[in-house]
């Protein structure tokens, strides 16, 4: 294994049917294109001695063509990037994960560790084309706690990567809370991405967890941490969520009126359900279709909406193809290609 510690790195249009009307695809002069300027908040790396570790876990949750994500290199992410107009890529570890390449504690610390350090080094070789959010070896909290600080002080990453869950435990746990009040003392950019949950993702054999469990997952970690109290708890937290949440907005009254009933959870939830739910923040990554974008934009404001794409597991073209067709008003466009993002990053916006 120490060879593999070696081996080198996101006009609100109001209104109901009305609204879901005025995001069909256009193919006329409002389907414009953003040019080299978006800024992708899901856009993954797979650094050498993830790949070195791991190579076999890796492609088994690929549930396609594993090629571009076992050859994946920033020289090629460049080039898409190029291709699809993404001035600068955050990039971020995927699933499975790195609590899934050992059982042991202190290589999984190593694995972390060497990953950060990689990704720190893609920033310096290629500046304003790359950020990064650091991987940490969750569930390990006492060594995540280790690496936020290492990563956000010395590599000085722009944010910490987080699954939606960790075998059986999501992020809404308790045993959470010592990560999260570091997290939110340095008012930290968390990316939370989904995994297959250790519940459901053999459920239905022969189809990938990430066509639906992702999905689900996704919407299981925002209930988490909503009736956790980690999103009132931790309110300079800036989260971001992928794949516009999941499943969360179609069940989001749901999830509200349960709030509502159920008055042990006031204190987590001491605003209500949608006040939570509004101050997230959501990529569109494979969702830029009329149907979820209208869901999306229902329920939060357009300040809340992130380009992402989720390269190099599905290409950019898939997000910013569907992107570039609806019909949306130029602020709202151009905020959610790049100026949504800047306000998270001000580094980015020169």
């Amino acid at each position: 294994m120490n060879d593999v510690f070696t081996s080198g790195r996101r006009a609100f249009l109001a209104g109901g049917a009305a609204f879901a009307a005025g995001l069909v695809c256009s193919h006329g002069a409002l389907a414009q294109t953003a040019g080299p300027r978006r800024i992708d908040v899901h856009n993954h790396l797979i650094p050498p001695p993830y790949l070195a570790a791991g190579r076999k876990q890796i492609e088994a949750g690929a549930d396609t063509d594993p090629a571009p994500i076992l050859n994946w290199t920033p020289g090629r992410a460049i080039e898409e990037m190029d291709r699809t107009g993404v001035a600068t890529a955050m990039l971020s570890m995927s699933t499975p994960g790195l609590s899934t390449i050992s059982s042991n504690r202190d290589t999984v610390r190593k694995l972390a560790r060497a990953c950060n350090e990689y990704a720190a080094g893609l920033l310096r070789d290629y500046p304003g084309r790359f950020g990064n959010f650091a991987a940490m070896p969750l569930p390990d909290v006492e060594g995540s706690l280790v690496e936020a600080v290492y990563a956000l002080d010395v590599l000085k990453a722009d944010g910490i990567g987080l699954l939606t869950s960790y075998g059986n435990v999501y992020p809404g746990d308790p045993a959470f809370k010592p990560l999260f009040a570091e997290l939110n003392r340095r008012k930290t950019v968390v990316f939370v991405h989904p995994t297959a949950p250790q519940c459901c993702a053999t459920t239905l054999p022969g189809i990938a967890a990430s066509l639906d469990e992702f999905m689900f997952d996704v919407t299981r970690a925002i209930t988490s941490m909503l009736f956790g109290g980690t999103f009132a708890h931790y309110p300079d937290i800036r989260f971001i969520f992928t794949h516009a949440g999941g499943t969360m907005t179609p069940i989001s009254a749901r999830i509200n009126a349960f709030g509502a009933r159920h008055h042990e959870y006031d204190a987590a939830v001491p605003n209500g359900v949608y006040a939570e739910l509004k101050k997230l923040h959501y990529d569109i990554a494979n969702s830029t279709n009329p149907s979820a974008m209208s869901a999306l934009m229902n329920l939060v404001p357009s300040s809340q909406i992130l380009f992402g794409s989720d390269t190099p597991y599905v290409p950019i073209a898939a997000t910013s193809g569907g992107f570039d067709k609806l019909t949306l008003a130029d602020d709202v466009r151009a905020a959610i290609n790049r100026g949504n993002a800047v306000q998270l990053f001000p580094r980015l916006g020169g």
